[in-house]
Formats: C-alpha cells, sequence, structure tokens
C-alpha cells in the first residue's frame, strides 16, 4: 500500500504543470520572433501589438496535438469577440515555422498567429516550460494590457476554459477602461 501511494504521488508531481511565475501587475517580458499567419512566415513583435490594444499571449505543448488542437479551435472561433474588444491573440510553442505555417491554416483557421519558440527563450521568460516534459511549453495563457503588464494569467492543461476566462478577464480589463 505504501509503494502505491508513494507511486501515486510520484505520478502526481510528474504530470503537475508548472505554476506560472508571473503573476497579475508584472511587466510582460518583451520579444519578437518568427510567427505564422494563414501559412504567411512573419516577424512578430509584442511591443508593436500591444500598441494596438490589449494581448492573449497563449503558450500550448505541441501543435497537432489533441489539445492543441482543441484549444487551437477555440481561440480560432473566438477572435472575433477579441478583436471587438481591441485585443489580439498570438499562440507559442516550442514548433518549428515550417509546423506552424501547416497548424496556422488548418487549426487556428487563418484567424490568429501562432509562434516559433524553439530557442525556449520566450517559453522560460514567461515561465512557460512544461516540467514534466521540459522541450514543451505548458499550457498557459496571459492577457497583456497596452502599457504591457499582466493583467490575467491562467495554467491549466485542459484547453478548454483558456478562451473563457481571457475573454471574461479581457471583458472586465475593458469595461474597467472605458475611455
Amino acid at each position: 500500500m505504501k509503494r502505491w501511494i508513494a507511486g501515486m504521488v510520484m505520478s502526481a508531481a510528474v504530470i503537475a504543470p508548472a505554476l506560472a511565475a508571473l503573476k497579475v501587475g508584472e511587466k510582460a517580458p518583451d520579444f519578437s520572433t518568427e510567427a505564422s499567419l494563414g501559412g504567411k512566415v512573419f516577424t512578430y513583435s509584442l511591443a508593436n501589438e500591444l500598441k494596438k490594444g490589449p494581448v492573449v499571449l497563449y503558450f500550448y505543448p505541441a501543435a497537432f496535438s489533441k489539445g492543441c488542437t482543441i484549444e487551437a479551435h477555440l481561440f480560432a472561433d473566438a477572435t472575433d469577440r477579441y478583436k471587438a474588444l481591441g485585443a489580439t491573440v498570438i499562440g507559442v510553442s516550442n514548433d518549428n515555422i515550417e509546423t506552424l505555417n501547416k497548424f496556422s491554416l488548418s487549426e487556428c483557421r487563418s484567424k490568429f498567429p501562432v509562434a516559433a519558440d524553439t530557442t525556449q527563450s520566450i517559453m522560460k521568460s514567461y515561465d512557460s516550460v512544461l516540467l514534466s516534459k521540459t522541450s514543451y511549453a505548458d499550457r498557459v495563457s496571459y492577457v497583456i494590457a497596452p502599457n504591457g503588464n499582466i493583467i490575467y494569467e491562467y495554467s491549466s492543461l485542459s484547453p478548454e476554459k483558456h478562451v473563457e476566462n481571457t475573454m471574461q478577464a479581457l471583458q472586465q480589463w475593458a469595461a474597467a477602461n472605458k475611455k
């Protein structure tokens, strides 16, 4: 019995996601990287996007995996609602740009860009590396205000609530910041 309990504790420790270290109110690390939108490669700059409005930045483990495909579909379906709030979306993973070209066309439905972080520099700066498999990003979402401050963060390996939660945070922020 003790061996079984010890095994369960070890299993839970291995599959538990990392807790996002960046908290509400902190400055979001700036970055520029290669990204794809609709299968076309361009240089994505967080600073440039923040000039347009809030940014929903989400990290995901791997393009074309079941959970990441579900999450991409959910973000694609919500893109117009994000735009109505003045926000843009960017997904980041450790996938190479060739894979992301395909993923952006099919699973992201050419609605929002996905960025390649093959050196993991962005994932590390946002403390979004999956502890159980460090070559992958953890599933973490941030909402970043135009001033560069994080206004919301959510960590869960389940893809189902990332859009709902970031949308709610963005709506609350927009209501509090009406001009």
